[in-house]
């Protein structure tokens, strides 16, 4: 510790340019910060500073150590806030974006609030592009690869989309034998809200073979609605996996073409770039990756 005062010693010294006001600032005597100076040189065997009736300045090997003992300092003093938020409860307005897909987060987000009653979550489900730091969020959830060099990233899980209809539909209409016969069925789609494009359907193709131009029979800009039209029998949607599990599984809707869809992404949860996020932004994240997609670890 002895040589730990010395380096915060020196370091207000250095930036006060004076043996009075760094004591001053320290609450100790200009004496003592001499003498504590003085053990460090010695300790050293270097000249840290050139003295004067009128002036303290650094000398070169002074400028060097300055440079070194700001770093130790700084990580010293981020190990004691790192060790300081550790022990504090999670508080506080947590403001966080989710994209449109309620079936995903909510029950893990009901979960999260139980387990963290301290925390009071501002929920804003859009899938518009935000400006997490202008916009004052504390985290988002967002597919795609991250770009903004400004936020931390960590990734939730993957997902693969796919294309599905009801048992009641395919008795009426078909049931597609390959992508082709897609030109024959009432097809529901999703809009991307920022570009205005509709979300391409990534289908296998053979050698040779053109693009099939996907008929389009409704635009929306939400999975619930393309969910509640296929499993109403109103026709094939094109949905991400997660979302349609259940109902595949309640013999409500029924995969189509399954080894010919190949769209994949991934989710990430982001938040503005810290070495120490605050105890809350760190439960929400930590909760998220552990819950989200808890069958598909990273």
């Amino acid at each position: 510790m002895e040589s730990l005062n010395g380096f915060v010693v020196f370091v207000q010294v250095a930036e006060t340019r004076s043996f009075v006001a760094a004591g001053r600032l320290l609450g100790i005597s200009a004496s003592a910060v001499g003498k504590a100076v003085a053990r460090l040189e010695d300790k050293l065997g270097v000249r840290l500073f050139h003295r004067s009736t009128r002036s303290v300045t650094l000398t070169a090997e002074g400028t060097l150590f300055l440079e070194r003992s700001r770093r130790i300092l700084s990580e010293i003093e981020a190990a004691e806030l790192e060790l300081s938020q550790a022990s504090q409860v999670p508080r506080g307005r947590l403001k966080v974006s989710l994209p449109l897909v309620s079936s995903l987060v909510l029950p893990v987000l009901g979960d999260f609030m139980r387990q963290y009653p301290d925390i009071a979550l501002d929920l804003d489900f859009s899938d518009r592009i935000v400006d997490v730091i202008e916009e004052g969020f504390d985290a988002v959830v967002r597919t795609g690869e991250p770009t903004d060099s400004r936020l931390t990233a960590r990734r939730l899980g993957a997902f693969r989309s796919q294309l599905v209809a009801s048992p009641d539909y395919l008795a009426r209409r078909g049931t597609p034998q390959r992508p082709a016969d897609l030109v024959h069925h009432t097809c529901l789609h999703y809009r991307f809200p920022n570009s205005g494009k509709l979300e391409p359907w990534q289908l296998r193709q053979a050698p040779g073979e053109d693009e099939v131009a996907i008929p389009v029979s409704m635009v929306c800009n939400n999975i619930e609605t393309r969910m509640c039209f296929a499993i109403r029998g109103l026709g094939i949607a094109h949905l991400p996996d997660f979302s349609v599990r259940a109902a595949i599984a309640a013999g409500q809707l029924q995969t189509v073409l399954p080894g010919d869809t190949l769209r994949t992404g991934v989710f990430n949860v982001l938040w503005p770039a810290s070495k120490h996020p605050s105890p809350k932004v760190r439960a929400l994240v930590d909760f998220l990756c552990a819950n989200v997609f808890p069958a598909r670890p990273d």
